[in-house]
């Protein structure tokens, strides 16, 4: 009983890693002003205008937003778009260490977050409290098309985060073994995710969609034997 009880306290405190963004309150955006209300609207006339008349494409709100952070919770392409070109840094972290590509993959928006890779956002970033990716985030909430995104622009397949865990164990441990879930791990094992990479217990992902009854993922794990 010792470790399904342990699983289950770390599974209580880190399904949230990916999820703890902060996406601006509606009181934030009610006293949003400048650059940050016009990312946040996608007003692209008024975001040139601003940076013409010398405002800062990398100023910060109360909770270390860019105007590409707000753009980027809004799903609003263009402003990003805009903004990149007006200077802004791509490769900014908020208050809570999240960039513009993770809070698009926390999001499940795999055409924001490719422009982001494309105006020059690192697909690698070490981002969160937890020292993960966007990879990892990705995986653990079964966002297979923006893992396979991901994948095809470079992120490190086997980063190992603070609570000692890959992208390939989230999407086994934080999964629901489904579909998604599958789907991420086949994309993963496909572009050669290290399958024997244990976590502090020294379980396997295999060992753990095992114990989890996740017939599907074991057959994919041990395929790729």
């Amino acid at each position: 009983m010792l470790r399904p009880l342990i699983l289950f306290v770390c599974l209580a405190f880190t399904v949230a890693p990916a999820r703890a963004q902060t996406a601006p309150s509606a009181g934030e955006l009610a006293a949003y002003d400048g650059l940050h209300r016009a990312a946040h609207d996608g007003d692209i006339a008024e975001i040139r205008d601003l940076i013409a008349a010398g405002a800062d494409p990398n100023a910060r709100d109360a909770h270390r937003r860019s105007p590409a952070h707000v753009a980027a919770f809004a799903s609003q392409d263009d402003a990003l778009r805009a903004l990149a070109q007006a200077g802004a840094d791509m490769n900014a972290l908020d208050g809570q260490a999240y960039d513009v590509v993770t809070i698009a993959a926390v999001a499940d928006d795999p055409e924001l977050m490719s422009l982001a890779i494309a105006l020059g956002n690192d697909p690698g970033l070490i981002t969160s409290p937890y020292d993960g990716t966007a990879l990892i985030a990705a995986a653990h909430l079964g966002h297979a098309e923006v893992v396979r995104r991901l994948i095809g622009a470079g992120a490190p397949l086997d980063h190992v985060n603070n609570l000692g865990w890959t992208a390939l164990i989230e999407a086994v441990i934080l999964g629901d073994g489904g579909p998604d879930h599958q789907a991420c791990v086949r994309a993963l094992v496909g572009a050669g995710a290290d399958r024997a990479l244990a976590d502090r217990d020294g379980a396997t992902p295999l060992d753990l969609a095992r114990a989890r009854g996740y017939s599907e993922i074991v057959k994919i794990l041990t395929d790729a034997e």
